[in-house]
């Protein structure tokens, strides 16, 4: 399975960005994929939790960005969604698509910057 993320980029605090990641690949792998979500990593520190999704509509999100960000899903079109709103400079980081089915994919990886 391939995870393919886009939407990162630079923006200033208090504005907003929207991430998405799709997922490609062995359609019996991707099948068996029930959870699909984001973390993080900023300089210095240990990739942590954003927030994830189930095929059925539960969420997760990291105590940092309650409020803040919302995740979404289309099961159809093996894509989650992380619409972030009212960001902040320590909400800079790599943000990390992962998929948790037979085993674990992970993403590239996308860039956020926010500047102060």
């Amino acid at each position: 399975v391939q995870l393919q993320a886009s939407g990162g980029g630079l923006v200033q605090a208090g504005g907003s960005l929207r991430l998405s990641c799709t997922a490609s690949g062995n359609i019996f792998n991707i099948f068996s994929i029930n959870v699909m979500g984001w973390y993080r990593q900023a300089p210095g520190n240990q990739r942590e939790l954003v927030a994830t999704i189930t095929r059925g509509g539960v969420t997760n999100y990291g105590d940092s960005i309650k409020g803040r960000f919302t995740i979404s899903r289309d099961n159809a079109k093996n894509t989650v969604t992380l619409q972030m709103n009212s960001l902040k400079p320590d909400d800079t980081a790599v943000y990390y698509c992962v998929a948790v089915g037979s085993m674990n994919y992970w993403g590239q990886g996308t860039l956020v910057t926010v500047s102060s």
